[in-house]
């Protein structure tokens, strides 16, 4: 028997809805986890699930023996105790509910120790002296333990109502237009994204606040009306969520992102751990899940609250799963005609031209029609007015102030280039699709694209090749940035490597990938290089120097574009398509 951590989840989590202790137990030999990342049902792990007593190999058992003797003599509950599967190979979690942090670590650690050690819970039991002397000193230990409550938000303590969004893509983009269309209508509006916290729309404290620690700071405010919370799986792993419950949440989707990272390895691990922000939504809420992502989807049959989906299906009915919801009354968020409606039953309301929303980019970005959808969803889910999202919406820009580094577009010349958080191969694939689109201007190709990539080192190699791939596919020259300040436990070697492994696999040649030493040295050298008269898209993947990049791109004279008011110089083909008010 291994420990492998003892962890306090201080709010809700994958495995309650409740501050718990997280044990994790490694039994027998050391391996590896190896499999499929959306496996069958057969290989299905339920994180949350509780695992039955007669399947508990006999150190969890003598474990949780421990604990449940434990928790009794020091009046700490009997109640809640369950015993979890990890998909790590012999990984076991067992949870309990605590009150007291000190005494919660001390208690876990004399379980831990005695069921080590041989030592019977029994009370009946005859123990050494030795035994016996053990047991007294973690008694004493745990009797004069702290007892400094859990931080999290609960409902008595909470003021205002909140958003929670998540999601593996567009987290930012929803939280950041859900917050506009709300400031819009005037209310004060506490939002924290990866970017830092803000208060309405006003960069207050720079930094990821997308954990606990985010919220409560946002939620401890007097000056707000609504709280809009990025929610990151991060936090809901490490620490569990902020606060009790919200009003409203939105899933955005569940792809290839963060995975082996605290024994997170499958898609549906992934949707488990994300979903936290649905399960915690109060039943007179409304929980905003995407209809075309089947392990989204699947979550409105584990909330209390009121469920609405959005989709983007071509044929603006949405897939049958939405189709019966809408029928029945429930309510869908869906592109139908160019235009994003609200559906329920058989009334239909306009919300928006898709064509007229500044960050769908007349259309060609797909990924932020579907983000558009899901922040009409969790708005009007808080209380906004169809006339309220509409403005919101078409008031949005995606500018460097007011979405920094999430498709923010520059004129530089006869080059364009395209700035963007993408991360991933879902992320890498949305960008593409926009320069693509612009890249063919008026009838057939008429730029080339160029892709710099390069992410963070504790993405798995399964997703780094595949960003490479997609790369090789789609663009006609590949370059590599190196992203040193976030290797997290590899080398630069090592991440360069896979991507450029993903760029052979895609048909690229790896001999005529530049590789650079940052994201500055990248841009500027793929500006300046050969050809640089020609017509060309450039696509960044910028992640650690995105306020560098900015000053480069203004140093060289780049042109922030307003595609609000410059859109059919940007796609020449949408110049004939008649507007509509």
């Amino acid at each position: 028997m291994r420990l492998v951590e003892i962890r306090l989840l201080e709010g809700p989590n994958v495995y309650r809805l409740e501050p718990v202790v997280k044990v994790e137990v490694a039994v027998g030999r050391r391996r590896t986890w190896y499999g499929q990342r959306d496996p069958g049902r057969h290989a299905l792990v339920w994180l949350g699930a509780k695992v039955p007593a007669r399947e508990w190999p006999d150190p969890i058992a003598a474990i949780v023996a421990w604990v449940r003797r434990l928790r009794v003599d020091h009046d700490e509950g009997r109640a809640g105790l369950a015993v979890h599967r990890s998909s790590d190979p012999g990984h076991w979690i067992v949870t309990f509910p605590w009150t007291g942090e000190e005494r919660a670590r001390v208690l876990t650690d004399a379980a831990i120790a005695l069921a080590d050690r041989d030592v019977s819970p029994s009370r009946t039991a005859r123990l050494t002296g030795a035994q016996e002397r053990l047991w007294t000193r973690w008694s004493e230990r745990i009797a004069a333990a702290g007892t400094a409550p859990p931080t999290w938000i609960r409902d008595s303590e909470r003021r205002v109502p909140i958003v929670s969004i998540s999601g593996t893509n567009g987290k930012s983009t929803v939280t950041r237009l859900i917050t506009h269309i709300l400031v819009q209508a005037g209310k004060r509006v506490g939002t924290t994204t990866s970017d830092g916290v803000l208060i309405d729309e006003r960069l207050v404290e720079a930094g990821d606040w997308t954990g606990p620690a985010g919220a409560q700071q946002v939620l401890a405010r007097s000056d707000i009306e609504v709280g809009v919370l990025e929610t990151a799986r991060g936090g809901i792993v490490l620490r569990g969520m902020g606060y009790e419950s919200n009003d409203a949440s939105i899933l955005t989707n569940v792809s290839s992102d963060h995975l082996d990272l605290q024994g997170i390895h499958t898609l549906p691990e992934l949707a488990e751990v994300k979903s936290t922000v649905c399960r915690i939504t109060k039943p007179d809420g409304w929980v905003v899940l995407n209809g075309d992502d089947p392990l989204v989807a699947a979550v409105a049959r584990r909330v209390r609250a009121n469920v609405a989906f959005f989709s983007m299906d071509r044929n603006g009915e949405g897939p049958p799963r939405v189709r019966r919801h809408v029928a029945n009354g429930g309510r869908a968020y869906l592109l139908r005609d160019g235009w994003l409606i609200e559906a329920s039953g058989t009334s239909v309301t306009k919300i928006a031209e898709a064509a007229r929303i500044p960050i769908a980019i007349g259309g060609l970005a797909r990924h932020n029609v579907a983000n558009a959808l899901a922040a009409a969803g969790g708005a009007r889910g808080l209380g906004a007015s169809i006339a309220q999202v509409r403005d919101g919406l078409l008031d949005f820009r995606p500018s460097t102030d007011r979405s920094p580094g999430r498709l923010n577009l520059f004129r530089l010349g006869s080059q364009l280039v395209i700035v963007d958080f993408a991360h991933n191969e879902a992320g890498i694939s949305a960008v593409l699709d926009v320069a693509e689109g612009i890249a063919a201007g008026g009838a057939g190709r008429t730029a080339s694209i160029t892709a710099i990539i390069g992410t963070a080192g504790d993405r798995p190699d399964d997703t780094l090749r595949g960003i490479g791939r997609i790369a090789a596919q789609r663009a006609q020259r590949v370059a590599i940035k190196e992203t040193r300040k976030y290797l997290r436990g590899r080398t630069a070697s090592s991440v360069v490597g896979e991507l450029l492994d993903g760029v052979k696999a895609g048909g690229g040649v790896v001999a005529d990938v530049a590789i650079y030493e940052s994201e500055t040295a990248a841009l500027r050298a793929e500006i300046n290089g050969s050809g640089a008269q020609k017509p060309r898209v450039i696509v960044l993947m910028c992640h650690e120097e995105r306020d560098e990049v900015f000053a480069l791109l203004s140093d060289l004279g780049a042109r922030p574009v307003d595609v609000a008011d410059e859109l059919t110089r940007l796609v020449p083909r949408l110049q004939d398509r008649p507007r509509r008010d």
